[in-house]
């Protein structure tokens, strides 16, 4: 399955674009995790990486489909 993922702060400098087509062979946000983790090493430096699916965070266990907006959101830091 081909889902969309879109990027937010140093995941978007990782992948090296906002937006991007990614081919998944499994159908969970854990699978999502693993294969954005064999493909992008570096995205494991990270504290934090939250996996949104249609605007809320989603456990590893959740389900994707093609249709799902799907969102990297990386720890965040201000001041």
């Amino acid at each position: 399955m081909v889902v969309k993922i879109k990027a937010f702060g140093i995941s978007r400098d990782i992948i090296g674009n906002r937006e991007v087509a990614f081919e998944l062979t499994g159908t969970s946000v854990g699978d999502l995790r693993n294969t954005l983790a064999t493909q992008y090493p570096d995205l494991k430096k990270l504290k934090s990486l939250f996996i949104a699916v249609n605007q809320e965070y989603a456990s590893d266990e959740a389900p994707l489909h093609e249709t799902d907006e799907i969102a990297l959101i990386p720890p965040v830091s201000g001041g």
